[in-house]
């Protein structure tokens, strides 16, 4: 007999939140079973992998060349609190930044693979940080993530000035972890994110 995953080990594979998996199962997207009298559910890998291949996820059960750091760059805490659960649940290593000098201080430290950038922010704001960006390029992380809820003129702004995608505020906690998952598996193109 073919070996099984749980839907935490296909969790993992995925590099998403076993819950996430339970949708997808619920929803008819990946076919499981059930265990007898136990109801907890059990996913063939090939039938997982056909799932991953036709929708684009990448298998997080290889080491990846590229770490799985993001650095947070928020002003509110509950909301930096909130991007950091959703990330961590995901396997991220993850950092938080209060405004826009700190989260410029971190760059060199934390080395990011993504930085999620809330544009409103006090002292230098999410766009300041963009513009920093463009001049030190030393320190930019290989892709920004504008996360706000900010006018659609200053979203088009943050593309202007590099960011790679754009989540608007308030977003599902599944969107968020799509489009940073995009940002690591896609070469480093600008365009407007809609997730």
């Amino acid at each position: 007999m073919e070996d099984v995953l749980t839907t935490g080990e296909a969790a993992r594979i995925c590099g998403v939140n076993f819950r996430t998996v339970l949708r997808w199962i619920d929803r008819g997207l990946l076919q499981a079973y059930k265990l007898p009298g136990r109801g907890d559910r059990r996913v063939l890998p090939g039938e997982l992998h056909r799932f991953m291949r036709e929708n684009g996820i990448p298998d997080r059960s290889q080491a990846s060349a590229v770490p799985r750091r993001v650095l947070i760059a928020d002003d509110e805490p509950a909301m930096a609190r909130a991007i950091e659960r959703v990330l961590r649940g995901a396997g991220f290593e993850t950092a938080i930044a209060t405004n826009g000098f700190e989260a410029g201080a971190m760059l060199s430290t934390f080395k990011p693979s993504v930085m999620t950038l809330d544009l409103c922010m006090p002292g230098l704001d999410g766009l300041d940080v963009l513009r920093f960006l463009q001049s030190n390029e030393l320190f930019a992380p290989s892709k920004t993530l504008v996360v706000s809820a900010d006018t659609e003129e200053r979203l088009r702004a943050s593309l202007t000035l590099g960011a790679h995608g754009v989540v608007r505020k308030p977003f599902e906690n599944d969107e968020l972890l799509a489009a940073v998952e995009q940002m690591l598996s896609t070469p480093a193109s600008r365009g407007l994110l809609k997730v």
